[in-house]
């Protein structure tokens, strides 16, 4: 295969794969009242159907990064896809929310094989002055998947059941499969011979589950204490991994390479403000505004459908200005949206709902790009898969820092009840507390997202 046709294939599979995981995730969201009908969990359980796929997904996602370094990118891609497709059928048989949350975290692990090596494999494919239009089309396909998940997930939801969703996308899943074992030739593993460092691995995902479990259940005694040893795992991890020729993650790199770190940082901060955003939203339109879920997909699909017509044209324009001038002025639209949303009220108009999120999906699109282009070129070729791994982890560590948030806020508000009629009140105040909480933190990264110094030194 010719450089252009092995670019084409490159793309072509890592869009398709870009746009399943993300429409499986935002569409599962506007199913929860729908699972919560059927096996009347409350909200708390509920959110742990979201938090569990993210969980299992940045525990796997630098080990899985790491692995494709050494014994090929393509290869843990497509045992990622197989594992995908496989947990998203049992999950649409599941009897109870345990079991859904069981399969959901094998779904999340598939997804962190392909997460760690889609962007490194672009990144492989396409040099310097070609690689923020190739990764601006891939966020695209991602805030696809995210605009279809709501809308085609509310239709349905209502009109079929919220089993439908885990099984409707599994002939895309066969088919993503099928071609890169066929289409895509090369193999990409610039670190084949290093040694994998499975202690760090396991030491790194104990902590951080400790650490993300111990958040959602804050401000019990146990939930002080699994942070408190999260933290302390997260400490030993980064002391043993600076300390071993091979390690599992990179940490030198947040210490020696300023524009990585502080792009990483940037990500972490903005998805921990964001992500959140949508469960909440589908919570509030359906109880509070009383909308179907055909309805609330409708409306909320205007956030990640600004997402996908804005990132293309901000990845390649970080190509030729320097990225952190546009993903920080993206940030900054997106606390201006997220300030908007905490005016919501009993009788909010529509319009003015659907307004706000039209703000935060441009600057979401905005942001995103750009700093991933940053990211990506600020390694050497070795450090692709680890870079990569690096961004997703900040992506899912901020979906979950924000999911940690809005469980936090609900069982402070509402405690681990069903959402009722007589509690909306009280739930629209934890609605409201969470919005700004992630107006706060969107601001501060901003001011972080300047601070991260030029990529190219000619800028």
């Amino acid at each position: 295969m010719d450089d252009r046709g092995e670019k084409a294939s490159a793309l072509v599979l890592a869009t398709f794969s870009s746009f399943l995981t993300p429409f499986m995730g935002s569409s599962i969201n506007i199913a929860l009242p729908a699972i919560q009908e059927e096996f009347h969990a409350d909200a708390v359980l509920l959110s742990w159907i979201a938090t569990t796929y993210l969980l299992a997904t940045a525990v796997s996602l630098v080990p899985f990064g790491r692995l494709g370094d050494i014994y090929g990118r393509k290869k843990i891609f497509v045992w990622g896809m197989c594992l995908f497709t496989a947990a998203s059928l049992l999950s649409a048989f599941s009897l109870s929310v345990p079991m859904l949350i069981f399969f959901r975290l094998f779904q999340g692990v598939g997804s962190a094989m392909i997460f760690a090596t889609r962007m490194a494999i672009l990144t492989s494919v396409f040099p310097a002055g070609e690689r923020g239009s190739a990764l601006g089309i891939n966020v695209a396909a991602v805030y696809a998947g995210l605009s279809c998940g709501p809308f085609f997930g509310g239709i349905i939801t209502q009109q079929l059941s919220w089993r439908s969703l885990f099984l409707l996308p599994i002939p895309l899943c066969a088919l993503v499969i099928f071609l890169i074992i066929k289409k895509l030739k090369g193999e990409w593993a610039e670190a084949r011979g290093e040694t994998f460092d499975l202690k760090g691995a396991i030491l790194y995902g104990t902590a951080l589950l400790a650490l993300i479990y111990g958040i959602s259940h804050i401000p019990s005694t146990m939930g002080f204490a699994l942070v408190l040893f999260g933290l302390v795992g997260l400490f030993l991890f980064v002391k043993r991994e600076l300390s071993i020729p091979y390690p599992v993650f990179e940490v030198a790199l947040f210490r020696t390479n300023r524009v990585f770190a502080f792009s990483c940082l940037a990500a972490l901060i903005h998805y921990s403000a964001t992500f959140a955003v949508t469960f909440m939203m589908s919570l509030y339109l359906q109880y509070i505004q009383a909308l179907t879920p055909q309805t609330a997909g409708f409306v909320l699909v205007s956030q990640p459908v600004m997402m996908a017509l804005s990132s293309p044209f901000s990845g390649k324009l970080s190509d030729r200005i320097e990225p952190r001038i546009i993903a920080s002025a993206g940030m900054a639209l997106t606390a201006v949206g997220l300030m908007f949303l905490t005016r919501l009220g009993q009788d909010t108009p529509v319009a003015f709902i659907v307004s706000c999120l039209l703000v935060i999906g441009i600057g979401y699109g905005v942001f995103s790009s750009p700093n991933m282009n940053a990211i990506m070129s600020a390694v050497e070729k070795k450090f692709y898969g680890i870079a990569a791994g690096s961004v997703a982890t900040m992506r899912l560590l901020g979906q979950m820092f924000s999911m940690g948030i809005a469980t936090l806020i609900l069982a402070l508000y509402i405690g681990r009840v069903e959402i009722t009629p007589d509690l909306y009140p009280v739930f629209i105040i934890g609605v409201k507390t969470a919005f700004i909480s992630f107006a706060v933190l969107c601001g501060a990264g901003t001011i972080l997202s300047l601070a991260r110094g030029r990529l190219r030194a000619e800028d």
